[in-house]
């Protein structure tokens, strides 16, 4: 029997008052009730216009011209208007910082019920029973900005449940989060699903972390259009992820190159099920042990060596407890953890931005304690997450140049200088035009370039590739890696286990403010224990070696890797 669409798009097209072109054509589409459905592609494929859409954000808030039709519960969306729609349509959106209202997670679930005049008894007993089904009855009196990453997205869940809407929409629901909070999160979203029968609706680039869940469906977006609408196995035993330029799921690609022939009953999409036969089985061990076995570096020369370091902010918080570690020259490191385990707080420290109160903190033997914050800027560069908090100028060239210009330099030598860098990072032709005209990697790379100029010995950036497709993401790590190769020191701080593992040979994990670890990054992610302390999440290469009977995963995963990256250069 055929179940009854929640929302159904018939020849759907639209096509922002600013644009010259629709960003989506001929969107033919039903979501049923109790359904999942993971919603992927690359930036730009109109993904998150479709989201739009459904919630009522287009037209209302974003206008623009709408063609065919678009029915939410049953009735026309543009007739329901955005209030309408949110009796149907819960949002979570991708920075849960800007979904809240309330000072305390109480009032924040209560906000919907307050604008309906709910009784107040009445009231207490629901946001009761929503913070017990999404697990934040223990911090209902706290304010917001005082929990965890994961227990806001819980508590945007609660505000959008209280309604008892029959769709559940999630814009990027893992962009901001630690490996181990993103597991909770799809965990949570598949519990929350199964326990109210509401249509799920996730928009997300990271698959495989999505498939950390079964999912009913995958819709594929590119060019304004659907590419794909089908079962999640089918998908996976394709090429069109990679084609339209998302990542596969790490152990997919393996089986791959492995010449494993993927079929859907395999159950490819969810590897706690997947089904491998002995054949398959040594088909992956023969590959791994044709691979070349991976080569250890060797010792460089120290750059930045850090002892006993401590440092507790003005309010009492010990963010940074004895920490050791040294960072040599010319190489490409990752500082991992999760959230508020310290990695910011060190980089700020570095920079001279915050004082430690103990320690040792020397830069090629130089202690850093004697160097002011500017002189310490002509060593060390420090990329922030965020480009837009960063820029200043309206024009590229006037951006890059602006710490020479602070710093006193001839303008001719601005010049020169400023053209170079703007070579280096690919941004020469675009020199004369407006920051704003500029894509967010382009920014990216504008801020980049802004340090760059000044020729520091070491990179600090902070998750250089958030809210990253694929594509944009190997265009600004290709960028870094080329930095290295000219001899320029990269640290990134990452939540991305995958940048951590493809290009950076050695990783630093945090947790509660201690270094707990500092190998290379395929061990730390084979070591169950340091994965479970350090709120990481294991390689699903880890889970596939143990399949296949290979002892040693860490190898495993370090020659994926290699051939990996000599396949997709």
């Amino acid at each position: 029997m055929e179940r009854e669409a929640i929302i159904s798009f018939e020849g759907f097209g639209f096509q922002y008052t600013a644009q010259a072109e629709p960003t989506l054509y001929d969107i033919n589409l039903n979501i049923h009730k109790g359904e999942k459905v993971l919603i992927a592609g690359p930036s730009g494929c109109g993904k998150s216009t479709l989201a739009h859409c459904i919630n009522g954000l287009v037209p209302n808030s974003y206008p623009g011209t709408v063609t065919g039709t678009l029915t939410v519960g049953g009735k026309n969306a543009l007739e329901q208007g955005l209030f309408g729609l949110s009796k149907t349509v819960g949002t979570v959106l991708q920075d849960t910082d800007g979904q809240f209202i309330g000072l305390t997670v109480a009032e924040d679930i209560a906000f919907a019920l307050e604008n309906d005049c709910i009784p107040t008894e009445e009231m207490h007993r629901e946001v009761e029973r929503i913070a017990d089904l999404v697990d934040v009855k223990r911090v209902l009196k706290h304010a917001p900005h005082e929990i965890s990453g994961g227990q806001k997205q819980r508590v945007s869940l609660g505000g959008v449940m209280v309604g008892q809407v029959d769709v559940l929409l999630f814009d990027e629901p893992l962009a901001n989060l630690d490996p181990a909070t993103g597991k909770q999160t799809i965990a949570l979203i598949d519990e929350i699903q199964k326990r109210t029968g509401c249509a799920v609706i996730i928009i997300e680039h990271r698959v495989e972390d999505v498939l950390y869940r079964p999912v009913d469906r995958v819709v594929v977006m590119g060019d304004g259009r659907i590419q794909y609408d089908g079962d999640p196995d089918t998908l996976l035993c394709s090429g069109l992820l990679q084609e339209k330029g998302i990542r596969e799921p790490l152990y997919v690609t393996a089986l791959k190159y492995a010449g494993v022939s993927l079929k859907p009953e395999m159950r490819v999409s969810y590897l706690p099920e997947l089904v491998l036969d002995e054949k398959q089985k040594e088909q992956v061990k023969a590959w791994f042990e044709a691979q070349p076995k991976s080569v250890d570096a060797g010792d460089k020369e120290v750059l930045l060596r850090v002892e006993n370091l401590d440092f507790s902010y003005e309010n009492g918080h010990h963010a940074l407890k004895g920490i050791n570690a040294i960072i040599h020259k010319g190489e490409m490191l990752s500082i991992v953890g999760t959230n508020g385990a310290g990695k910011t707080t060190f980089s700020k420290v570095i920079c001279g931005f915050e004082r430690a109160q103990k320690g040792i903190l020397e830069l090629n033997g130089v202690d850093l304690n004697t160097l002011s914050i500017k002189e310490r800027a002509d060593h060390i560069g420090y990329v922030m997450q965020n480009p837009n908090q960063m820029i200043s100028k309206t024009k590229i060239f006037d951006e890059v140049a602006l710490g020479l210009r602070n710093r006193g330099v001839a303008e001719e030598e601005i010049r020169s200088g400023v053209e170079e860098t703007l070579k280096i990072c690919g941004l020469y032709p675009f020199r004369n035009w407006p920051v704003s005209a500029l894509s967010y990697g382009q920014k990216k790379r504008v801020t980049i370039a802004s340090i760059l100029v000044l020729k520091p010995e070491m990179i600090l950036l902070d998750e250089p590739t958030a809210g990253q497709d694929l594509k944009h993401y190997t265009e600004i790590m290709d960028f870094l890696s080329e930095l290295n190769r000219q001899g320029i020191t990269v640290v990134l701080i990452t939540h991305d286990m995958h940048l951590m593992l493809e290009y950076t040979p050695r990783a630093v994990v945090f947790n509660e403010g201690k270094v707990i670890a500092d190998k290379s990054a395929a061990e730390v992610l084979n070591s169950p224990d340091i994965v479970e302390e350090a709120h990481l999440k294991e390689t699903s290469l880890y889970h596939l070696s143990a399949l296949c009977g290979i002892g040693d995963p860490e190898e495993f995963t370090r020659r994926f890797v290699a051939r990996d990256r000599e396949v997709r250069k």
